[in-house]
């Protein structure tokens, strides 16, 4: 493992709530976690809500700018709720702007607060969308799943995560990995065994880290 990625996964283990250290602007290794784990999921939903990639660009880096912006007055606000549905949110209005669907009325009460940072409450109270929440639901346990992969991918033996991918989530027979990889059946037990633990300890780490 390289000197910086060392630097980067002690800060991890050190420091748990991701949240408080993107609110240092300076923090440029928080900060690159926080765009590494969230893009995806942020440019994600603005494409399955219909735009097209330059708009679910332009929409993700503006809902990390909001963040850079606002997650202090998120991190104060006792009524804020959930991160991620507060990310939601953010992303939706994002994406309503870009489709130009909002009424006007309501477009510049949202701005008002929105812009000033001093309000982000305002934006829990946008109504809930069943269907979308589900959805977003769905893709951050996707996204936490795949998170916590890639942390335990730095983490490990580059041979022994290769089983563990083939094995679990990729589902292949015990047989076939044992067989492709030159192993034993048995160590492709025990290195599975092993690395699910320690994967179910990355997503406990994380659901802290990103509230």
């Amino acid at each position: 493992m390289s000197p910086s990625k060392e630097a980067t996964v002690s800060s991890l283990r050190t420091r748990p709530s991701l949240l408080l250290r993107v609110r240092t602007w300076e923090d440029a290794a928080s900060w690159a976690e926080f765009h590494r784990l969230y893009r995806k999921l942020i440019y994600g939903l603005a494409r399955r809500s219909g735009l097209q990639h330059a708009d679910a660009e332009d929409v993700t880096q503006d809902v990390f700018k909001r963040v850079a912006e606002t997650i202090h007055v998120f991190e104060s606000d006792p009524n804020r709720g959930t991160f991620r549905g507060w990310l939601m949110n953010l992303t939706r209005w994002r994406i309503a702007d870009k489709f130009g669907s909002r009424p006007k009325d309501e477009y510049h009460s949202v701005r008002k607060h929105d812009d000033t940072g001093a309000r982000t409450s305002t934006i829990e109270r946008v109504p809930d969308r069943p269907e979308e929440d589900s959805e977003w639901d769905k893709e951050w346990q996707r996204h936490l799943l795949d998170a916590a992969c890639e942390r335990l991918a730095r983490k490990v033996k580059a041979r022994h995560y290769q089983v563990f991918d083939l094995y679990l989530r990729q589902q292949w027979p015990v047989l076939k990995v044992a067989r492709e990889l030159r192993t034993s059946p048995a160590s492709v037990y025990l290195i599975g065994h092993r690395l699910t633990k320690q994967l179910k300890a990355e997503v406990k780490i994380l659901k802290k880290q990103l509230g």
